[in-house]
């Protein structure tokens, strides 16, 4: 990659049709060569659509992308390779028993039957030499922290030759530090033209230290352009969303913290491949109070969820909800008054084949209110329930009935929020629960769980970003392969101390 390898690409008026609904309108930005340009908007803004547009996954109904002034139609990802371009996806796509060389050489278009390993070394070695971050080579996938997983994958682009890079979410499972480091490091190849990045992210700061150029879009549109040093924070704001401010954060009612609602004791969970995934836990929520628990994802947090939700078996150790052994029925759930937002709500918190009105009752839907004679669902009931909670959790939907999967990500969590929150709440469980949504769903749903805590609920935060840990917690400790590794209050947090926990021991 030479100064002279990288050109101009350009969209010029873009269109992508979903049967009526239109993700794209009229869209045109021009990516100058080595340059650094963040792409930004709301989920269903349209920024997916028109980087799987770029890379070929769609085709787009109008419109036409230029390299150098050229235009090209693009059918598939091997089209858009050929021509320089990459896309580095949110997660990471690496086959985990496979060295750094071997995940290298699998991304070529044409692989030979019998590798000559000596040949492949040797260039190998020099494709590494030139690059501003190195990995060893023999190193196997499963052996790399998250940091160093998101290096290769940036690794695999640049050695199919791959000039403009599309970065979707790239610092969504790394520590502060990794993510300053991987973004100062492509903000360096850009300046030296040795390529072009294209990134899209929803975190602002990000974009304020690293980007040089912002786009930003709003129901397929471009609504704005300019520098970060020329935009405020509130004109962004009111590009993405189309008003100047997100919900105002709820404060953090101070009162005494005492009654210990949630008690984990020696807890130990295997992942499914049968490996210690959570060892020894243990850890006290009281009420009224928000506990944090940060850390890099896969480091024993989703098996932590799945033990307490009752998804997953204990191997050792105790649960205890209000000093009583939680068992974690049903009927147990539902008297104790736990509440779960899981990670991925559509797959987790969700019945896909259900109506909304029917995911939004499934806590209470055998209550004598939404039945006869307890056997039989009254419908009427159940919709009436739904339009109250839609009108007052604000869910985006065509009404009752339409089926859970048409909604929004943002709005699946919005109903799982309704579902869990609108009743008495003694224990909350939030796993993620903003992941990959807008800003204005993100304060929304921010501001709920806090709203959880002044109401007396305990709350056990599990969460892959730090910004949200520090905002919401009153306590963060920090899990480390699947062992609690560090404590400290919020108002004692200090940021670097916390990211070295994340990324090892201490």
């Amino acid at each position: 990659m030479t100064q002279d390898s990288l050109a101009t690409v350009e969209v010029q008026k873009l269109t992508k049709y979903f049967g009526a609904l239109n993700a794209l309108e009229n869209v045109t930005i021009r990516f100058d060569p080595g340059s650094f340009h963040a792409l930004l908007g709301e989920n269903g803004a349209g920024k997916s659509t028109l980087a799987k547009c770029i890379m070929g996954y769609y085709q787009a109904d109008s419109g036409r992308i230029s390299v150098d002034g050229q235009a090209h139609k693009i059918t598939n990802p091997r089209q858009a390779h050929r021509l320089g371009l990459g896309m580095v996806y949110q997660h990471f796509t690496l086959v985990p028993n496979m060295t750094v060389a071997e995940n290298l050489l699998l991304g070529e278009e044409h692989i030979p039957w019998i590798i000559d390993w000596k040949a492949q070394r040797k260039r190998l070695e020099e494709f590494m030499a030139a690059m501003p971050f190195r990995l060893d080579l023999n190193q196997k996938v499963t052996g790399l922290a998250a940091g160093e997983k998101q290096k290769l994958e940036i690794l695999k682009q640049l050695f199919l030759g791959n000039w403009f890079l599309i970065l979707d979410e790239p610092t969504s499972v790394l520590t502060p530090s990794e993510a300053d480091e991987i973004l100062g490091l492509m903000r360096q190849m850009a300046d030296e033209k040795r390529i072009t990045v294209v990134l899209i992210t929803h975190k602002l700061r990000e974009v304020k230290e690293f980007a040089g150029e912002i786009t930003v879009l709003r129901n397929g549109a471009v609504t704005g352009y300019g520098r970060p040093g020329e935009i405020k924070r509130s004109e962004l704001i009111q590009m993405m969303i189309g008003r100047e401010k997100v919900p105002p954060a709820v404060c953090r009612v101070e009162g005494e913290v005492c009654e210990s609602r949630l008690e984990i004791r020696d807890l130990t969970v295997n992942n499914d491949n049968g490996l210690t995934a959570v060892k020894d836990v243990d850890l006290n929520v009281c009420a009224g109070e928000i506990v944090g628990i940060a850390g890099v994802s896969g480091n024993g947090q989703t098996e932590l969820v799945e033990a307490l939700a009752g998804q997953r078996q204990a191997q050792a150790g105790r649960i205890l909800v209000s000093g009583d052994r939680f068992r974690r029925t049903r009927a147990e759930i539902r008297a104790k008054h736990v509440c779960l937002l899981s990670e991925e709500p559509l797959n987790n918190s969700c019945v896909r084949s259900m109506t909304l009105a029917e995911n939004l009752a499934l806590r209470n839907y055998d209550e004598p209110k939404h039945t006869i004679g307890r056997w039989f669902v009254r419908r009427k009931s159940m919709n009436r329930h739904a339009l109250d909670l839609i009108e007052h959790f604000s869910i985006k939907t065509q009404g009752p009935d339409a089926p859970i999967e048409t909604l929004s990500g943002g709005n699946v969590q919005r109903t799982v929020l309704a579902r869990e929150l609108s009743e008495e709440v003694s224990l909350l469980i939030a796993h993620n629960p903003c992941f990959g949504l807008d800003l204005n769903a993100v304060a929304e749903i921010r501001n709920k769980i806090t709203e959880a805590r002044n109401s007396g609920a305990a709350v056990l935060l599990i969460s892959a970003d730090l910004d949200e840990i520090l905002e919401l917690s009153d306590r963060i400790v920090v899990m480390f392969e699947g062992q609690l590794v560090y404590e400290t209050t919020c108002d004692s947090a200090d940021v670097q101390t916390i990211g070295r926990y994340m990324a090892s021991q201490g």
